[in-house]
């Protein structure tokens, strides 16, 4: 994990306590999930310049404020605004642990309900059948490779860019693909059949 001396800050502007907490928050986290959270707090940071806010002097109001202008001006997802205010409310949180501010203006702010359950249907298996047909015919030999391992495997776009060739093995008389996950957590991804019959394509090998 790195330190906050070599994230990259540069969007909380020119307050040097702003940057330097902002730079400590994200240094709780690692690759993809670092990324996202810095986007997510230069949205809302950007919201607090626009309306002449200082992000460590906000009430709990504004917090509440930059929920609605997400929910009702950008008309962001249940789902997405969830997200976004939850980095808000982490950020402020651990401001409160280090001792920058005395207390988080988004404990109490009210987040819109995200049901447990993906509302988002996934193919059915004749679709998927169609799918991996055309990508097999395909002109550009990659596209059977990647559709083989998100949709058989249910590997992450990420997870599956990042896998080479080198990374299939065997564990207990198993095939398996080994993947960094989030968090660059290692993951052992068992190969079934219909992978192994997949692999044989010239394009698995190149992948």
């Amino acid at each position: 994990m790195g330190t906050s001396s070599d994230i990259d800050a540069a969007f909380a502007g020119d307050d040097l306590v702003l940057r330097l907490a902002c730079a400590a928050y994200l240094g709780r986290f690692t690759g993809s999930s670092r990324i996202h959270c810095g986007s997510d707090l230069r949205l809302y940071f950007c919201w607090c310049t626009e309306h002449q806010l200082l992000p460590l002097l906000v009430a709990r109001a504004e917090v509440e404020r930059y929920v609605r202008w997400m929910q009702e001006i950008r008309r962001f997802k249940p789902s997405t605004v969830a997200r976004r205010a939850a980095v808000v409310s982490g950020f402020y949180r651990t401001r409160v642990i280090d001792g920058v501010i005395d207390h988080s203006p988004a404990e109490y702010v009210r987040r819109p309900r995200v049901p447990n359950e993906s509302p988002t249907l996934g193919l059915s298996h004749l679709q998927f059948e169609a799918l991996l047909t055309a990508a097999r015919d395909s002109a550009n030999p990659f596209d059977f490779a990647l559709t083989a391992m998100l949709g058989l495997l249910g590997l992450r776009i990420f997870e599956a860019c990042k896998s080479d060739v080198d990374d299939v093995g065997e564990e207990h008389g198993h095939r398996v693909l080994r993947v960094i996950g989030k968090g660059s957590k290692l993951a052992l991804i068992p190969l079934p059949p219909a992978v192994g019959r997949a692999g044989g394509h010239p394009a698995v090998h190149r992948v």
